[in-house]
């Protein structure tokens, strides 16, 4: 009756002014485009008058008097409202397309302006002039990554993403190398070891942009795909799927293929068994159980073709055994490949993590000890060959595609930050008191430590989706990390957490674990998992737990900068982002419940905001900064105190209001 009515009339009328919103910034990029300026126009303009008939169609006030022709309405016109609604959508898609493309044009162009300026930077020949261009440098870099990391938000597909995180944090990590590696070659202008450390930069930096463009454009110069070969985790999931798939339809592909499946899987595993850094024992493990991995396919394939001629019970039942026989095998090799992977890697990152080879480079450098430093040159080449060695067996188990892609990324590190330590060790000896050739060795070992240390997190990530926890949802893995993007390079050093205050503060990161276990455990409960509230609550709970990391002096965020960055602007806005989820569930509850809901809802805005307004107080000095970082992670608990007594509770209502939809169809 009436009131469907007036529902429809807002509906119209809610539909119109949203274009009318969305319109607006259409217009508003086209004034700023002027070679896509028509046809966004042309667009906005569609969009808008597809909106206007939708509303005029809905509105109610003509259907008081049916009998008057002038008005026609969408009961008498319902074939209008679908054209109407058809155009709006074509319309809208097309301002979207060219928004995109806008987007795309300005990150070329913007990538363009650092290249250009690249190139002078390389032929500079002066201090001053070199001084002059960095600082324009700096300013067209910060654009970019602002550029980048709006689009790496908007990215969709998880691989891409992680792409994108990678590109951009060899950006950032070379501006800083840039800088001093470019210096030293200009105060030691006939140093080979100095060029060939620049040039290393440079060349970084130029495939580093090629490939944020790539991602962007979504295109692979001259055609090739390059997509890292298969890992071995990813071989055994898929060719599983397939043995699985013998149930349903025993026809749907041929033996040969599941063959060829299992030969790929089994030649990966001699990156295993070839190589000098696998225990005896797993490597006797991996051979036995691929010798057996191949009996059991045998086995397989000769109860499959029976059955393909006959289909008995028995038959039937044997195939059964057969399917969960090479199934388990296949488990029990992913698990022996996973076991020595991470056994490695975690020997290996206990064994270097006192940086001694890194250290020795630093005082026979400054000693100018060109005999020594050529012998720690040669140790530190080992050490890279064997943590190449380790980032290349993680990649095979790491589970996720955004986890493969970051020890690809890792790998790439280690193989391009050896040798430039190496040129720039040898650059200091050869100039023991060349000042800015000690800081550059160091900025250099700098980036090889904190490789290492995110290798120790990335080795948790892996470990955690092997035993299914907290996996696909880790959302900070590839957050920018803020906070380094000023031109100014020098400005802040930064500052981490000493041990002393790690155990004040360890009370309170371990409530904060506890919480995150709670809240994780509570949005699985959800039946639809991709519901805003359920996203936004584990997105928080991702954040809190990289908190929890930072207060023992772990995880992505490094500085007290990192973690007041992460509270005020990520975790805060999604915090608001769920509120307005609250408010949006309020309006579909009984109105009993809508008080308690708006009340729950304030609270949490309210929270959010002092979350905020303690991460922005500005603090002096190194008391403060730790009062401050105490405040930060106390207003984080009590947000996540909030959220562990929210999602029962909008858990219990959404159940009830698709209760009543379901009672009402």
């Amino acid at each position: 009756g009436n009131k469907t009515l007036q529902a429809i009339q807002r509906v119209g009328q809610a539909v119109n002014l949203a274009v009318g919103r969305f319109v607006t910034v259409g217009e508003a990029i086209a004034n700023e485009n002027h070679e896509l300026k028509e046809e966004m126009s042309v667009a906005c303009i569609e969009a808008r008058r597809a909106g206007e008939t939708i509303a005029q169609l809905t509105d109610v006030a003509s259907l008081d008097h049916p009998e008057s022709d002038s008005h026609i309405t969408i009961f008498t016109d319902k074939t209008g409202v679908v054209k109407a609604a058809r155009l709006l959508l074509s319309s809208v898609t097309k301002v979207l397309v060219l928004a995109d493309k806008i987007v795309i044009k300005q990150i070329i162009t913007s990538r363009n302006k650092v290249l250009a300026t690249m190139e002078q930077l390389e032929k500079v020949s002066s201090f001053q002039e070199f001084v002059q261009i960095f600082s324009q440098f700096g300013n067209e870099m910060v654009e970019f990554a602002h550029l980048t990391g709006d689009r790496q938000n908007d990215l969709k597909d998880e691989k891409k993403k992680a792409r994108m995180a990678a590109s951009r944090a060899v950006l950032e990590k070379c501006t800083m190398m840039l800088l001093t590696a470019s210096k030293t070659c200009l105060r030691h202008p006939d140093c080979e070891s100095a060029r060939i450390n620049k040039d290393g930069v440079f060349h970084r930096m130029r495939l580093a942009l090629e490939q944020v463009i790539e991602i962007v454009t979504d295109s692979r110069p001259n055609g090739e795909n390059e997509m890292a070969p298969i890992s071995i985790y990813s071989g055994i999931k898929e060719f599983k799927n397939k043995v699985e798939g013998l149930r349903e339809n025993l026809y749907f592909l041929s033996k040969e293929n599941l063959s060829t499946m299992l030969e790929v899987i089994l030649e990966h595993t001699e990156d295993f068994t070839d190589s000098a850094y696998t225990s005896h024992e797993h490597r006797e493990h991996i051979l036995e159980l691929s010798k057996q991995a191949k009996m059991e396919l045998e086995q397989l394939v000769s109860v499959w073709m029976q059955a393909q001629n006959q289909k008995t019970k028995d038959l039937m039942e044997d195939l059964e055994v057969a399917i969960l026989k090479t199934c388990q095998c296949m488990n029990e090799l992913k698990r022996e490949v996973h076991g020595a992977a991470t056994s490695l890697a975690a020997d290996l990152l206990k064994y270097h993590t006192d940086h001694m080879v890194l250290k020795a480079l630093k005082i026979t450098g400054v000693e100018g000890n060109l005999e020594a430093v050529a012998e720690y040159t040669c140790k530190l080449s080992e050490q890279k060959e064997q943590l190449v060695e380790m980032c290349r067996l993680l990649r095979h188990v790491s589970g996720t595609e955004p986890l493969e892609i970051t020890c690809i990324h890792a790998e790439d590190t280690f193989q391009v930050t050896g040798p430039q330590i190496i040129s720039a060790a040898e650059t200091l000896a050869l100039h023991p008191s060349s000042k800015i050739a000690k800081e550059n060795l160091e900025v250099f070992c700098e980036a090889w430590e904190s490789q290492l240390s995110d290798m120790s997190l990335l080795l948790r990530e892996i470990n955690d989706v092997f035993e299914g926890r907290r996996g696909e949802k880790r959302v900070y893995l590839s957050l920018p990390r803020p906070g380094k993007h000023n031109a100014n390079l020098k400005a802040l050093k930064p500052v981490k957490l000493d041990t002393e205050e790690q155990a004040k503060i360890a009370k309170l990161g371990l409530e904060l674990h506890l919480l995150t276990s709670d809240v994780d455990s509570e949005t699985e409960k959800w039946e639809d998992q991709e519901n805003e509230i359920v996203q936004h609550g584990q997105g928080m709970s991702s954040m809190a737990y990289s908190m929890y990391l930072f207060t023992r002096g772990e995880g992505l965020l490094k500085t007290t900068q990192d973690l007041f960055h992460q509270a005020e602007v990520i975790f805060a806005t999604e915090g608001t982002k769920l509120a307005s989820a609250l408010h949006a569930l309020s309006e579909q509850v009984h109105h009993d419940e809508k008080p308690l809901l708006l009340l729950e809802a304030e609270k949490l805005i309210s929270m959010c905001k002092q979350l905020q307004i303690a991460a922005k107080a500005s603090a002096q000095g190194k008391s403060a900064t730790f009062t401050k970082v105490d405040a930060c992670i106390l207003k984080t608990r009590n947000v996540m105190t909030l959220l562990c007594q929210l999602l029962p509770l909008c858990c219990k209502l959404l159940r009830k209001v698709s209760a009543c939809l379901i009672c009402t169809i």
